[in-house]
């Protein structure tokens, strides 16, 4: 994290597809590119912040290291505005018949980056986490929603039951997978209002969300594996309710 002389924290951003969506998307600090790189997805980005009067930075990859905090970083890292969050309110009220991702404590910022893209791939409203045990938005994410992060609404909100709860006072149907549940998520009405909440890495749904859901659904595993990737499983949800939407 950076910071301006006035104290407005800056975020980094980096990886090619983050940051070229990023300089597209919201204000841009500087760029800084490696010295010496010749990939030509790198100089779309660094003619993109040309005319857009970005400023650029070419420093040695330890440089972008030290910024990015990271060496996955693909020679190209971007210094910009934090993403802000979108309220409860706000993504109810974007779409006629929302279709909500609620993730009930995702620790690793690569699946919540995975669940990101997901969730833009298959044309979800937004995406709701809870401030506590839980990622938030981070360079990590950015970098594993792959410039997907530009492209949704996220709300981050202090109470998930709570949040679960005023969700159906808007007339969202919530939707809690859960291994254990009878019935399988092909039974689902998607084509209502509704959010879809996964659990967490290893713990699933907590007892108090659990609880708050109108109905659990499970999706059926054939093989020996116990469980899905919480970005798999909302992929499998997610066009289930493409296909019943579309339909």
């Amino acid at each position: 994290m950076s910071q301006r002389g006035s104290g407005e924290k800056l975020d980094v951003v980096y990886g090619i597809h983050a940051v070229r969506e990023a300089v597209g998307s919201r204000p841009v600090d500087y760029v800084m590119v490696a010295q010496g790189q010749h990939n030509p997805r790198v100089q779309e980005i660094i003619d993109a912040c040309r005319a857009a009067g970005i400023s650029l930075r070419f420093a040695p990859r330890p440089a972008l290291e030290r910024v990015a905090g990271d060496v996955q970083h693909q020679n190209v890292v971007a210094v910009c505005t934090p993403k802000a969050y979108d309220t409860l309110e706000t993504l109810v009220a974007a779409a006629e018949s929302p279709l909500l991702v609620v993730l009930d404590g995702v620790e690793d910022p690569a699946n919540l980056g995975a669940v990101v893209r997901t969730a833009v791939a298959a044309g979800a409203t937004g995406i709701v986490i809870p401030e506590r045990r839980a990622a938030g938005l981070s360079p990590a994410v950015a970098r594993a929603a792959a410039g997907a992060l530009e492209h949704v609404r996220i709300a981050r909100v202090t109470n998930l039951v709570r949040a679960l709860v005023e969700l159906k006072s808007h007339n969202v149907w919530v939707y809690g997978f859960d291994a254990q549940a009878p019935k399988s998520y092909r039974e689902l009405d998607y084509a209502r209002a509704c959010a879809l909440v996964l659990g967490g890495e290893g713990h699933g749904l907590h007892r108090l969300v659990r609880e708050a859901c109108d109905e659990l659904a499970h999706i059926p595993l054939r093989g020996p594996v116990p469980s899905l990737n919480v970005s798999v499983a909302a992929a499998v949800a997610l066009y289930e309710a493409d296909r019943q939407r579309a339909g």
